[in-house]
């Protein structure tokens, strides 16, 4: 697939079973791991066209699991339709003419933004009276990430947090806005070529090993403690951010 060696679709594969064990542990993150890693050996828009399947896919089966997707959308709804129509807009107009190293520069402040914030800071509680504006503000503020990084973790957590959103329906939040997300993002990357035939049937691949590491991340957080590691991950994922910023500034 786009000339690809075998070599460095083992080493993509391994870094989807990678992503899939801190999703698995920590409710989210593939998205952010896997393209992190995937741009130190292959070119950004590949990373952003190879995530798109075991993204879509994984948080498929993860609310398939838990169940109460119905509920969910009801509940964030205009989140979730802001956000898809800003991922579809900016996917369709902005992704495909922006330079690789610009794309570099806003992944990697968006990892930055997503470990940092997810480190040093609890957003202030956001009363139920404001929810709609919440929901708009953090859908549109997601969907122009989305769109240009297929990465849109910093405002949506924010925003769940802020709502005090408990542990299980977090999961379930997470897991249905992603999902839901990656539809018009299928629809753009397509249009604009950064989703391939060849790249969409390794994209399916890569979701078996996403998939298996979810589970193995399920396991971890029954029984080991999960805070230690979501402190862990978000500490590499803030070296994988500064380091591209430096590819792309330097």
């Amino acid at each position: 697939m786009n000339g690809l060696s075998p070599e460095i679709i083992a080493l993509i594969a391994g870094v989807f079973l990678l992503a899939g064990i801190i999703k698995g542990t920590v409710g989210i993150g593939l998205p952010a791991a896997s393209v992190g890693m995937m741009t130190l050996i292959v070119e950004p828009r590949v990373a952003l066209g190879l995530v798109i399947f075991p993204s879509f896919l994984s948080n498929g089966w993860q609310i398939w699991r838990a169940g109460g997707m119905g509920a969910t959308i009801r509940r964030f709804w205009i989140y979730i339709a802001c956000l898809m129509g800003m991922i579809a807009v900016v996917s369709l107009t902005l992704t495909g003419s922006v330079s690789t190293d610009t794309l570099l520069l806003v992944l990697g402040l968006v990892i930055i933004l997503f470990s940092v914030s997810s480190l040093t800071w609890s957003p202030p509680f956001l009363p139920a009276r404001y929810d709609r504006a919440g929901q708009v503000v953090s859908g549109v503020a997601s969907g122009l990430l989305g769109g240009l990084t297929a990465i849109w973790a910093p405002p949506m957590v924010t925003y769940l947090m802020a709502r005090r959103v408990e542990k299980d329906e977090f999961m379930r939040a997470t897991g249905v806005m992603i999902f839901m997300g990656t539809l018009p993002l299928i629809y753009g990357f397509w249009q604009i070529g950064i989703l391939t035939g060849p790249s969409a049937g390794l994209s399916l691949a890569l979701t078996v090993p996403a998939i298996a590491g979810f589970m193995v991340g399920e396991v971890i957080r029954r029984h080991l403690d999960a805070e230690r590691f979501r402190i862990a991950v978000l500490i590499v994922f803030l070296v994988m951010g500064l380091n591209l910023l430096r590819r792309a500034l330097f």
